[in-house]
């Protein structure tokens, strides 16, 4: 944790630095306003836990600043100190948004004990927007299909353990939403998720924002930085597209897997960190070992237990119910009246193969609810996918038949393979949807010789 000095005197800066520093906390001083607001400018002053910010400063006073910092990062609690406190000055400083007031010479026990209760509830806020955002994000766990149903048991299993996991699937399929999930379902879920994207960080600064850095490692290291091992500290670690990152990182990773300790970028000893990892990867790690590119030993630290999301076209069973929920959703985002999925925009979205999953299907709703002027989504407001089915051969086109009875079974037979394929060869559900019963419609397929594969 760190925490922001700013008084004007340098005995009071050394004297509360170094009792700060005995209790484990980082320290950053300023002796000026305008030297703190700097700072508080800077992209990575998100790492500032807090502020003991003195009354009487020259340029711009204690309020004014405390005013500035605010605006800035209204989540950062401040606490002024002042040597000529008055009850005056204490309400206009809580009135600003001051977590409390210290008179000085400051008692050293009450400033710790301060400090932890503003850091700690500086978390809770924290954690209760993520958990907030986390219920307004689109996060939908269906289990209408055998797939599903299968990995949210195999999660209800793992979650409660300390086994590391590797999810593996394409892009879109919902990895990030399993790795929350067990997170939640964890004894760890009043600790942090914390997430890094690989693919998305240079190779120049994986390392850095993986195991931190100390003051002056590199160009740009104004300040210390923990990074996301630390930061992760008793909950999960969420390292995505694992896969991209290159050797040398994964030689990093993996002694820090195995000896429970870190070491920032440019020294400063090994740290301790205790977290759970889970990582994804949209990429086959044991094609990856053989050429060459993953580690074969890190490999098998991170797949302690391996587990497939399926893609959305192994789950169609899902796929109208989270269309569904999707407009709904975005409808209410939008303050705009949900709308309903007409029986041809049903058809076209069964029929799509939908290689960016989930998040393919989300972003066609989204689209369709804005640019559709009807009171229904219907296929005209699909765009890519109605284009590419209106542009598709006719399957209903009619051959030439020698009689009426084999026109009809031709027409019977492409009709039911066709509903086959939508409900992706679930029997029942055909059966369902054709108004037959199933033993019915297995001796119609039978005397169409319709070879039945079911999934």
């Amino acid at each position: 944790m760190t925490i922001l000095i700013v008084d004007d005197e340098p005995g009071i800066r050394r004297s509360l630095g170094e009792s700060l520093a005995e209790e484990g906390y980082a320290v950053l001083k300023a002796e000026r306003g305008e030297q703190a607001l700097e700072l508080l400018e800077n992209p990575d002053s998100d790492g500032i836990d807090l502020v003991l910010l003195d009354v009487w400063l020259p340029g711009i006073d204690g309020l004014e600043t405390l005013q500035r910092a605010k605006q800035m990062r209204p989540d950062l609690p401040v606490v002024m100190i002042s040597g000529h406190g008055n009850i005056d000055t204490a309400l206009n400083a809580t009135k600003l948004g001051a977590f409390d007031f210290l008179e000085k010479p400051v008692d050293l026990d009450r400033l710790l004990l301060v400090a932890a209760n503003a850091i700690k509830q500086r978390q809770l806020v924290k954690d209760n927007q993520r958990l907030l955002e986390e219920v307004e994000q689109d996060r939908f766990f269906m289990a209408e299909s055998p797939a599903m149903k299968r990995l949210l048991s195999d999660v209800k299993l793992v979650a409660p353990t300390e086994g590391r996991v590797l999810l593996v699937g394409e892009n879109g399929s919902g990895k990030e939403e399993v790795a929350r999930l067990l997170h939640a379902q964890s004894a760890r879920k009043g600790s942090p998720f914390v997430e890094v994207n690989c693919a998305a960080i240079p190779e120049e600064l994986i390392e850095s924002e993986l195991f931190g850095h100390v003051k002056g490692a590199f160009t740009g290291a104004i300040r210390d930085q923990k990074g996301k091992f630390r930061e992760a500290h008793g909950g999960t670690l969420f390292l995505d597209e694992v896969g991209d990152m290159s050797l040398k990182t994964q030689a990093k990773v993996l002694r820090a897997l195995q000896e429970g300790r870190i070491e920032p970028v440019g020294g400063g000893g090994a740290v301790s960190v205790d977290v759970r990892v889970i990582s994804a990867t949209n990429k086959d790690l044991p094609e990856e070992i053989k050429a060459g590119r993953f580690r074969e030993d890190l490999y098998f630290r991170l797949a302690v237990v391996p587990l497939r999301v399926p893609p959305l076209r192994e789950r169609p069973e899902e796929l109208i119910q989270l269309a569904e929920a999707f407009v709904k959703r975005l409808a209410r985002n939008y303050g705009r009246i949900p709308k309903r999925l007409a029986p041809d925009a049903r058809d076209t979205l069964l029929r799509h193969d939908w290689p960016g999953n989930v998040r393919e299907l989300k972003n066609l709703m989204e689209r369709a609810l804005i640019l559709g002027r009807g009171s229904e989504i219907t296929t005209r407001d699909l765009g890519p996918l109605a284009t590419r089915l209106i542009n598709e051969p006719d399957p209903f086109s009619f051959p030439e038949f020698p009689s009426l009875r084999e026109g009809r079974d031709w027409f019977e037979g492409e009709y039911i393979k066709r509903e086959m394929k939508l409900q992706n060869g679930n029997m029942t559900r055909v059966a369902e949807r054709l108004g037959l019963d199933r033993s019915n419609l297995y001796k119609r397929l039978k005397s169409l010789g319709i070879e039945v594969r079911e999934s």
